[in-house]
């Protein structure tokens, strides 16, 4: 049975004035229909990019992506047009994502006249709809962006997400702009229309709380690469790769009484440009021998759904 959505040896290049910047390299993974997959990793080691590429924001310089058994890598502008309404995404910053002349309501109609072949009337009970099922009060309909907080700014955000009837959404750190109290709110209500929609989700982050929090199985990236992936309870019991140990040793502990070792990285991070053979991590680990910078690491599944790019594993 094929997986709802999967990537095979995806790859994204960009030219540089130093050579060729590696920001996706062979990347491969599958998601499961209506499950969440969350993607954690430094800034810059290619997550949002990867996002991009998947949803046809960016083109891929390799491999494949193949939706739901079609191979939807290099689509015609018909079938990408139709890609656009089953694939959407969410951004971080919900204020420069959303035209600031543009009221609530226009801003949640846009989509509907791209898309759909709806009537003024259709339109605007669907718009209404929208606005409750995010929690947007109906008052705030005719208001501008600058004129709302945070929260209420994303929740247009996730409405035109959701207003073409999307399957898949990638969701680009939607919280990291926002207030905890805030983050918690929105992170509750992504989960409820996943649940009442079946959306399958590709959550974006660095916040390693989040994450765990909302997320079946974790991807950890690292300078382009994928370094290990396994469900979510899994790689938190029982992190192998030295990069995705480190990570979770900075996640903080609410209890004052139990000490953590914390993993202080040390060393230069390797350049993304044209990068040598051998492993990404390794002027970084406190593992690292000969062979981790001669050999260049694959990624292989060490136990049953446990995958792990690492030399010493």
């Amino acid at each position: 049975m094929d997986s709802f959505l999967r990537v095979e040896h995806l790859k994204k290049y960009f030219k540089s004035h130093g050579g060729i910047l590696h920001a996706v390299d062979d990347v491969s993974f599958s998601i499961e229909e209506g499950k969440t997959i969350g993607v954690v990793g430094e800034s810059g080691c290619g997550k949002s990019t990867l996002g991009r590429v998947m949803i046809h924001l960016l083109d891929s310089t390799d491999g494949k992506i193949i939706y739901k058994g079609e191979d939807v890598t290099k689509p015609d502008r018909k079938r990408l047009s139709e890609l656009r309404s089953e694939m959407q995404m969410i951004f971080q910053d919900p204020y420069s994502s959303l035209n600031p002349k543009y009221t609530v309501f226009q801003a949640l109609e846009e989509p509907l006249l791209i898309q759909q072949n709806l009537k003024v009337r259709e339109r605007e009970e669907k718009v209404y709809e929208i606005m409750e099922m995010v929690g947007l009060a109906e008052r705030l309909v005719n208001t501008f962006p600058h004129e709302l907080d945070g929260g209420r700014r994303q929740r247009i955000g996730i409405g035109r997400a959701l207003s073409i009837n999307p399957r898949f959404i990638v969701c680009d750190e939607p919280v990291s702009a926002l207030d905890v109290s805030i983050q918690a709110q929105i992170l509750n209500l992504l989960q409820e229309i996943q649940e009442k929609m079946n959306l399958t989700y590709m959550f974006i982050t660095h916040d390693l709380a989040v994450v765990k929090y909302i997320s079946d199985k974790i991807l950890v990236m690292y300078l382009g690469q994928v370094v290990e992936f396994a469900d979510s309870e899994e790689l938190f019991a029982n992190p192998l790769n030295p990069y995705t140990k480190a990570l979770l040793s900075a996640v903080p502990v609410p209890d004052i009484e139990q000490r953590k070792e914390r993993v202080i990285l040390k060393g230069e991070v390797t350049s993304p440009i044209d990068p040598k053979p051998g492993c990404r991590f390794a002027s970084r680990c406190a593992y690292a021998t000969e062979a981790c910078f001669s050999q260049t690491p694959e990624l292989r599944e060490v136990s049953e759904g446990h995958w792990v790019r690492c030399v010493n594993v």
